[in-house]
């Protein structure tokens, strides 16, 4: 089994205390997990994560609760 390659935001410090999101591409997914919490892992697909950060640069979301 091929060993996932984890990418952490460059504004991540990387000391404790520093947690964000880290990124492993794969062939049509993307995996996406917690630094704090490396055992849960979600997948996704590339489109649906653009999306999603399209929404949120927007404020899309911004109107929820």
């Amino acid at each position: 089994m091929k060993s996932v390659q984890w990418q952490k935001s460059s504004f991540s410090g990387g000391t404790t205390g520093n947690e964000c999101l880290e990124l492993a591409p794969g062939a049509d997914r993307i995996r996406i997990r917690e630094s704090d919490d490396p055992g849960v892992v979600v997948t996704t697909t590339p489109g649906s994560l653009r999306a999603l950060i399209r929404g949120i640069k927007e404020g899309e979301f911004g109107r929820l609760g």
